[in-house]
Parts: structure tokens; sequence; C-alpha cells
């Protein structure tokens, strides 16, 4: 039998170690980037271009590229678009990296199947939100994946 890729949630990639509420440290953090204009990035390191046995994981020298563009300031004001599912704003361009790197649909040969995964994977965060809807305020609620 192969080995399938599930989807799992950790609560701040370590919920066993936070002694508060995961809003706590979310507020936190939010806090803080409003407090010093911070930009923040999400930057895949892990699977692209199918599913699993298909895909691969994100070359470790796109990784670097990435790293490097969001530390120097490359990206602060460069052209981003909508993902579709999870609304976050998606650089168009970082020097070096190959621009289907940036939308992961455009990596996978078969467009129904991410389509498909893409929405089943933005409706499991919805899910996973939900036990944390109630501490939150409605811009974090708003600002989720549209599932």
């Amino acid at each position: 039998m192969e080995n399938e890729v599930e989807a799992t949630f950790s609560t701040c990639f370590g919920a066993p170690f936070l002694p508060l509420p995961a809003t706590v440290y979310s507020t936190m953090l939010s806090e803080k980037l409003r407090e010093h204009g911070t930009r923040c990035y999400l930057i895949n390191t892990g699977w692209s271009g199918g599913p699993y046995g298909v895909g691969s994981r994100i070359d470790i020298s796109d990784t670097r590229r990435m790293v490097t563009a969001v530390i120097g300031g490359e990206l602060d004001k460069g052209e981003t678009r909508k993902d579709p599912n999870f609304g976050l704003n998606v650089p168009v361009e970082v020097p070096g990296v190959d621009a289907s790197v940036l939308d992961p649909r455009q990596t996978w040969a078969d467009k129904e199947a991410y389509d498909k995964q893409a929405k089943n994977l933005a409706g499991l965060f919805a899910s996973n939100f939900e036990k944390f809807e109630a501490e939150v305020s409605p811009e974090v609620k708003e600002a989720g994946p549209t599932a």
C-alpha cells in the first residue's frame, strides 16, 4: 500500500509546548507586526508539482533565493497576485526563481487535480480554524481561506 501524505495541523507548529491559548500568540504577533511596520512572508518549502508520488519538494536553491529576496527587501514593492483559495498576496516575480514556482497551479500537469486539492486544503484550514473563531477578531476571520 502506497503511503499518502496527510495534512495535519499543529497550532503555531508546537501546540504541546505552548502554555497559553494560540490566540494569545497570534494577537502578540499581530501587535508586533503592526507596531514595527513589519512585512510578513510565508515561503513554501514543501511540495509542488503534483500530489505525493508525482510532485517533489521545492528546490532548496529556489528557497534560498526567496529568503534572500525577502531579507533584501526585493519583494517589498513588487507586483503580487491574490491566491484564489487562501487570499494571500503572492509575488509574481522573485529574482532567480522560475515564475511557475510562485504559482503552484502552474507546476501541476493536471490543473483540475490541483484545483481540487487546493480547495480541499483550504477547507481543511477552515475546519481547523473553527476551534479558534470565537476568540479572534472579525479581521482575522475574514483573512482565512475562502473554502
